[in-house]
């Protein structure tokens, strides 16, 4: 007769409502992949590590699916209870051997959360892959020390680890658009993916939250999903953020609260007491700020700033965050700081948070700082980035020249062509269709036409030329790119870039006013709140309209800081010519432009190599276009490279490092992209191909065409040979590109 006792349960309506089904697993195909294939026969199984919520255990479960298996876990509460993670498996007393004995037959064992198993257990698991009977799938978490016999599974060599990376950015979004039923908006995806920073449950409960709360809105230009408002401090934000809500003294949060409420701040050592200093090293030793070179300091995980805000008193908030129109100077400040970098011909990634604020906020961003954005984001590649910008200026001024123009050229370049003439119809002084506009119809030679005009023009009106041009070198000689200004005298000030607005951490607290009036729905204040002389100046630079364009040679203004010098309106105008010219090379025209671009620069040394038709020339300016920050024209230089190469392995080589740069540009579809379709497989291997780039798993190609799954891993490990692949999520371009998508 059984002893076990029966205990009822109640089950309420409301429970039903609650109740959440995981979201369609999506992406990590490359992982589920290698763990099915180290569970097949000769294999003895794998360890899978990763960060705390990266989808370990939704990935094996994916994995092992449909197959008989027995599973263990380990938990914090019985680590020093001997098999307690197998006490469901084995009887109540039972020695390690006799443990061995009894689990052998088990075919396929999982473990989670291995890292916390009891010293007994982890043995266990130990001998059973030494035995080699059971085949294992171990789950243990980054962070803290692992049982020593847990170790020894990958030290020792007994299995394989897999150490799984944070979900990239791509497969974030892949995963929010299943999950919210829709694409989201890129400002959106941005924010979700940096706070959550691969913490896939972290970021399902923002969702929900931020679902439940009416704070996800259908943008009515793209139809897609946009989240404005503040961060939900939920039950698991606030376990995520603990560390820095419950460990520091109360000078250390005084301090972290300051810089949730204004950083980036900088750091002058003689304002400090050695107090201070004190608390600013233990904060950086535990990992909750950062000081860079420049001496900014920041939080170090963005999800603290939201947090300590909405934990703030009103009172403090109220003497210590800045609205939105008090960031002005912060905001010429990130300006000036994103031109120089393109005067510098280095996009690379710089912080703003500033402007980021005011977008997640949902306050006004004013038009010549959202186009600024919008240009250092589509020279990054990042097109549907650079789109969203460009509409953020064009909320409050509809009619900005300069955010039309950034808006019609990031459409153009991502195959839209559609979004790119309503950008640039009826707006004065857009009227001519952009270069790439024409472009994006497919009139190649009437875009090459356009720009050959647009750039003599310039050079003939200014009494430039080759050597003029070559004298706009930034660094190592690479182009400077300047600024149209209306009538040369408003912008954003340079000089405002080493701002006094950045308030230095040491600044006395008093110095910060109590006059701010917070509401429910900014009470976190702006970071990096303007203070000290030339906030007006600069209000008036970045708000009134000051950078203005011309639809000129590419339909964009050409943003940045305005030049004093009286020859600075011939330098801005040669500047605009030499990157129209750089549209040649990128449209396949080098030899229109060799002659004419900065000699020592990368873009010449692109020409030169695509005129010449250099293969390994072409790859060297493509990874130095890459370290500089310039994604997509990195991409185009290798996939112009793969015609160019005599060693088919070489132009393999370069296939692959333009699809994997290509795909992290956010839909851009521009001709030199278009080479990367290929027909080099064999009839099985292109349809095996198509079926997996199509989403397909191993085992539903192999149902559909009654083959094994061993051939249909042979056929795909072989057509990867042939076209230098190893992502399987890189086959969609190798097959064709991806359709085009609104900006």
């Amino acid at each position: 007769m059984s002893t076990r006792t029966h205990t009822p349960v109640t089950t309420f309506e409301r429970d039903a409502k609650t109740l959440e089904l995981p979201w369609r697993f999506t992406g990590r195909e490359d992982e589920l992949e290698l763990i099915r294939r180290s569970l097949t026969a000769g294999h003895h199984g794998i360890v899978v590590t990763g960060p705390v919520g990266c989808g370990k255990t939704r990935l094996v479960t994916e994995a092992v699916r449909g197959s008989d298996r027995a599973r263990a876990a380990g938990t914090p509460e019985t680590r020093h209870i001997p098999f307690a993670a197998f006490a469901h498996l084995l009887p109540e007393a039972v020695s390690l051997h006799r443990a061995v004995q009894l689990l052998s037959g088990v075919r396929l064992l999982v473990v989670d959360d291995a890292h916390l198993l009891d010293d007994a257990s982890a043995a266990l698991v130990h001998q059973l892959a030494v035995h080699g009977r059971t085949r294992l799938v171990v789950v243990a978490a980054d962070g803290g020390p692992y049982p020593g016999a847990i170790s020894r599974l990958w030290t020792g060599e007994l299995l394989p680890r897999l150490a799984l990376e944070p979900l990239p950015r791509e497969d974030t979004e892949q995963l929010l658009a299943a999950g919210v039923g829709g694409s989201l908006e890129p400002l959106t995806l941005n924010r979700l993916h940096q706070l959550s920073q691969g913490d896939l449950r972290l970021l399902r409960d923002l969702v929900d939250a931020v679902r439940e709360r009416g704070l996800l809105t259908r943008l009515p230009e793209t139809d897609a999903w946009a989240w404005r408002g503040p961060v939900p401090v939920t039950a698991t934000v606030r376990e995520r953020t603990v560390d820095v809500l419950e460990g520091p003294s109360p000078a250390e949060r005084r301090t972290l609260e300051r810089l949730a409420f204004g950083e980036p701040l900088a750091l002058h050592l003689d304002d400090f007491a050695v107090r201070d200093l004190g608390d600013l090293e233990n904060l950086e030793a535990g990992g909750l700020i950062h000081i860079d070179d420049d001496g900014m300091v920041r939080l170090l995980h963005p999800l603290h700033g939201p947090v300590l805000r909405a934990a703030a008193g009103r009172l403090r908030a109220r003497r210590t965050a800045r609205t939105p129109d008090q960031c002005a100077a912060a905001l010429a400040a990130e300006s000036a700081a994103l031109t120089g970098r393109i005067e510098q011909a280095d996009v690379r990634s710089l912080p703003t948070p500033v402007g980021e604020w005011l977008a997640q906020e949902g306050a006004p961003v004013p038009a010549g700082y959202a186009s600024v954005r919008a240009r250092f984001a589509r020279l990054r590649g990042e097109l549907r980035e650079a789109a969203a910008w460009a509409r953020e200026g064009l909320r409050d001024a509809p009619d900005d020249a300069s955010c039309r123009a950034e808006l019609a050229l990031a459409a153009a370049q991502s195959g839209d062509s559609t979004t790119a003439q309503e950008a640039v119809t009826g707006c004065p002084g857009l009227d001519e269709p952009s270069a790439w506009l024409v472009a994006s119809r497919g009139d190649i030679d009437g875009a090459l036409a356009a720009i050959g005009e647009a750039t003599d023009g310039m050079e003939q009106r200014y009494g430039g030329g080759g050597d003029r041009m070559a004298g706009i070198g930034a660094v190592d000689g690479d182009l400077g790119v300047g600024i149209g200004v209306a009538g040369g005298d408003r912008g954003v000030g340079a000089g405002v870039a080493d701002v006094d607005s950045r308030a230095g951490i040491g600044a006395a607290e008093d110095d910060r006013t109590a006059e701010t009036s917070v509401t429910d729905s900014d009470r976190g204040g702006a970071p990096g709140g303007a203070r000290g002389s030339g906030g007006a100046e600069a209000g008036a630079a970045v708000g009134g309209g000051g950078v203005v364009a011309t639809m000129g040679v590419e339909g964009g203004c050409w943003a940045g800081a305005v030049r004093s010098d009286a020859g600075g309106a011939v330098e801005l105008a040669c500047a605009e010519a030499a990157f129209a010219l750089y549209d040649l090379v990128r449209l396949g025209a080098p030899e229109k432009a060799v002659e004419r671009l900065p000699a020592d620069g990368v873009f010449a040394r692109h020409a030169d190599a695509l005129a010449r038709g250099d293969g390994p020339a072409l790859d060297r300016a493509a990874e130095e276009l890459e370290g500089r920050g310039f994604v997509l024209f990195a991409a185009e230089a290798h996939a112009q490279a793969v015609p160019a190469h005599r060693d088919p392995r070489a132009a393999r080589t370069s296939r692959t490092r333009a699809v994997a740069l290509a795909r992290r540009c956010q839909g851009a579809r521009t001709p030199a992209l278009s080479g990367l379709v290929l027909g080099e497989l064999t009839a099985r291997q292109r349809q095996i191909v198509t079926l997996a780039a199509a989403g397909l798993s191993n085992r539903q190609i192999a149902e559909k065409l009654t083959l094994s799954i061993r051939t249909v891993g042979n056929h795909l490990y072989s057509a990867y040979a042939r076209l230098g692949a190893s992502d399987r999520s890189a086959l969609p371009w190798l097959v064709e590109l991806p359709d085009a998508q609104p900006a």
